[in-house]
């Protein structure tokens, strides 16, 4: 039976871990750019928007599918980013193994 009580320790160990590391993960925050930096998104560790910004000089009401396809840009390389972080924070609380399929923070 010990080996039991063992094996539940460590369980609620690592329970605690996932938990910290998740807080940490909602606190990341990563921003993504386009068009050279005119375009800036910043995601947090959850993938909502926090913050767009752009360059002024890209407003231009004739060309809005140009400014529609560099916000896009920016927001997928700021969820790269956030991603990459995440699974650094993962590798931390897993020793490296990898999570079983669909288990996320």
């Amino acid at each position: 039976m010990k080996n039991i009580g063992d094996l539940m320790k460590q369980a609620q160990a690592l329970q605690s871990r996932f938990q910290e590391a998740q807080e940490r993960v909602t606190a990341i925050e990563a921003e993504g750019q386009s068009g050279g930096g005119m375009v800036r998104v910043t995601l947090n560790g959850k993938g909502l928007a926090k913050a767009v910004r752009i360059d002024p000089s890209l407003i231009d009401p004739k060309d809005a599918g140009m400014l529609e396809d560099l916000i896009l840009a920016a927001m997928n390389d700021a969820r790269t980013k956030v991603d990459a972080r995440m699974a650094e924070e993962m590798s931390k609380v897993t020793g490296g193994l990898p999570l079983p399929p669909g288990m996320t923070f």
